[in-house]
């Protein structure tokens, strides 16, 4: 399996094949509306905004596994992240992280970077040629990361 064979439905329930993100760098974040770590929504997509151009995509999950922070309908989330974040990076239908519901984009990243998701926001970097290089806790905040984005984005 590669990280290109993959797909995902997005917020309106159309599939993304992950083909269309060949040659880029791709950040996969865990979100949530209603967690501590929701503020980060700005710092990513300023992140998008700043580095779209260098060949930089974000990619959102809303998931609800986690102190059911996330309980909207993909209306509802797609509302919230617009009108408090300006989100325009591309977010993806509700999801399971962990566990034996979890999404197969998770089960694959998983397994290039061993361990369950602990909380929202949790994040996995993909290098240009599809490797997953890096995963980040929830913590870890989205400008800290990058030195490590512009590393992969200049190779």
């Amino acid at each position: 399996m590669s990280f290109y064979a993959l797909s995902a439905l997005n917020l309106a329930r159309k599939p993304v094949n992950f083909e269309s993100f060949r040659g880029k760098v791709v950040l996969i974040v865990n979100v949530a509306s209603a967690c501590g770590y929701t503020p980060q929504y700005k710092g990513l997509e300023q992140l998008y905004k700043d580095h779209q151009s260098a060949g930089l995509v974000i990619l959102g999950f809303p998931s609800n596994q986690f102190g059911r922070q996330e309980p909207g309908t993909n209306e509802e989330i797609s509302d919230f992240c617009e009108r408090n974040y300006g989100v325009t990076f591309p977010l993806f239908d509700k999801i399971d992280v962990n566990g034996p519901n979890a999404h197969p984009v998770y089960t694959f990243l998983k397994s290039q970077q061993p361990g369950d998701i602990k909380w929202n926001f949790g994040k996995f970097l993909v290098d240009r040629q599809g490797n997953v290089v890096k995963s980040y806790p929830s913590s870890e905040k989205p400008e800290s990361l990058l030195p490590d984005i512009q590393e992969l984005l200049n190779n």
